[in-house]
């Protein structure tokens, strides 16, 4: 199958910066927050260069970030001609000791209608087997970008100064999944739970060939470490430089 180019990699609105975190307090929760070490990566209150759009532009507005997995694919009349886990090519006729999952939420998605049949598509993978599942599905569904677009965009996103300490509240307290509460509504449930974050969009941005995408999650916020010490953050950051090896001129690298 054909090779397609890796979904570009989205940075943050704000910078990030590395703090290290109390040794014990790492011990005792660190597994339970996924941290590999004894260390945090969290957002300051300090635009990063390049992403002032974010807050300024007018057409920029916030879509749901799924917590999946990416997948992107590409249709030809119909046929589908290439399956792609971020760099891993997946080969869908491949059903022994494959990845049945990323196959049965493709094909789950093709029956909804969510696939086009020509072009190139992006959306990320979610269900049973993907992050622990957080969606409580039985089933993996792929879900595209364009469809997160149109349907999981925050509404009230512009009914609010875009501040970091508006932004920080936002995502502690009423970030919730709009995904998840169609699911759960399906249901009969009220059932609410947090989104993983936002994605920012700005179309027009891209139609002039410009930065057009950033996100924000709900982890890179000091908060989100409950029960951990990290005695030297403040909202305010660092003034030095951050070395890092992906961007070694620029402490606002934001994976």
């Amino acid at each position: 199958m054909e090779t397609l180019s890796d979904f570009p990699k989205l940075h943050c609105p704000f910078i990030r910066q590395t703090f290290q975190v109390d040794k014990e307090d790492y011990r005792r929760r660190g597994r339970a927050l996924h941290l590999r070490k004894p260390e945090v990566y969290l957002v300051v209150d300090r635009i990063n260069r390049g992403y002032e759009w974010v807050f300024d532009d007018p057409d920029t507005f916030a879509v749901e970030k799924l917590d999946g997995t990416n997948i992107k694919i590409k249709t030809e009349k119909g046929r589908l001609v290439a399956f792609q886990n971020r760099k891993n090519v997946i080969d869908p006729l491949q059903i022994v000791s494959g990845k049945t999952h990323l196959i049965e939420g493709l094909f789950r998605s093709i029956g909804k209608g969510y696939v086009n049949p020509d072009g190139e598509q992006a959306g990320e993978l979610i269900g049973p087997r993907i992050n622990g599942n957080p969606y409580q599905l039985d089933l993996h569904e792929w879900y595209p970008f364009h469809k997160a677009i149109t349907d999981l965009r925050y509404r009230s996103f512009h009914e609010h100064e875009r501040t970091f300490d508006n932004w920080s509240a936002w995502f502690k307290d009423w970030l919730h999944s709009r995904y998840f509460t169609r699911v759960a509504s399906k249901r009969g449930s009220s059932e609410k739970i947090f989104a993983e974050g936002v994605v920012f969009y700005n179309l027009r941005r891209r139609e002039e060939g410009l930065s057009w995408m950033a996100k924000l999650r709900r982890d890179m916020f000091d908060w989100y470490y409950q029960g951990i010490s990290i005695p030297g953050y403040t909202a305010g950051g660092r003034d030095e430089v951050e070395v890092s090896s992906s961007m070694p001129k620029r402490s606002a690298r934001c994976g």
